[in-house]
């Protein structure tokens, strides 16, 4: 009994030092962004701003179209994550429904292909873009991402299609309903706290996208956040300190916020009651 209570003890505080250890870098941010420029340059520096401010939110839009540039990453993000979903879910269905040798192979390709890095398929990308005259634009970016999330999703997804009970369907079939009636009415409710998952899962990997967009994107104009981020940083690698904290802050709100929303759906349990024990 003693050595199953410290175990425990033991889980518990690793626990509470990795929660520690992911939330440090969040906490200095909120304290860097309240900070004057006085206790930013101090070299004695303090968790709690002695004399928090809002001038470093201020400076941050004066200097940098913050707003113009969230639209566009709320723009890429979003159409990346409705084409993603609306493409994958039909193959996941099929590919979870029909095991062959086919289905396999390409299950075990979505697998591989999260393993390939941003530099190795830069390149082809951007020469496919140029053909079809899509860099510096957000379309251009929007198909990047798809092409990006395309594999997650579905694996995504396979997951939660075969969590689906086939007896659902058969039952409907037995009443009479057609494949197409089936999907509609039986599976595509029980799927639709996985599709918005992935959809989530998805917008969040596009928002903070660096890598594409800065190779991709050359106009101010069509810079999304991330890529505006930089800007705080000058020529000599010297950051804005303040302002850069305030910007990212702010940046990061979606992502928190999108990141609960997937919290609840996930916990809440898919088929919860679907069928009977």
């Amino acid at each position: 009994m003693r050595t199953s209570k410290g175990a425990r003890a033991a889980q518990y505080l690793a626990l509470l030092g990795y929660l520690v250890f992911l939330a440090f870098p969040f906490l200095w941010l909120i304290s860097t962004a309240f900070k004057p420029p006085g206790e930013l340059a101090s070299l004695h520096p303090t968790w709690i701003p002695k004399d928090p401010t809002l001038a470093n939110f201020r400076q941050a839009f004066d200097e940098q179209p913050l707003l113009r540039a969230a639209l566009n990453s709320l723009i890429a993000a979003l159409g990346a994550a409705v084409i993603a979903v609306l493409i994958a879910t039909p193959m996941a269905y099929v590919m979870a429904r029909h095991r062959t040798r086919l289905a396999k192979a390409a299950t075990g390709w979505v697998v591989v292909s999260q393993a390939f890095p941003f530099v190795l398929v830069i390149i082809p990308l951007f020469l496919v873009l140029k053909n079809l005259r899509l860099i510096n634009s957000l379309p251009g970016l929007v198909m990047v991402y798809v092409v990006w999330a395309l594999p997650f999703a579905l694996w995504m997804l396979v997951g939660y299609v075969r969590a689906v009970p086939t007896e659902l369907e058969e039952a409907a079939a037995v009443d009479g309903a057609g494949r197409l009636r089936t999907l509609i009415s039986i599976t595509a409710p029980l799927l639709a706290p996985g599709i918005v998952a992935t959809a989530l899962f998805a917008f969040i990997s596009a928002w903070n996208e660096f890598f594409f967009a800065l190779v991709l994107l050359k106009t101010p104009e069509k810079q999304t956040l991330p890529v505006v981020l930089t800007h705080f940083i000058g020529a000599e690698g010297v950051a804005d300190l303040g302002p850069l904290a305030a910007a990212a802050f702010l940046a990061t709100l979606p992502s928190l916020v999108i990141f609960a929303i997937i919290q609840k759906r996930i916990t809440g349990g898919m088929l919860a009651g679907a069928v009977k024990s």
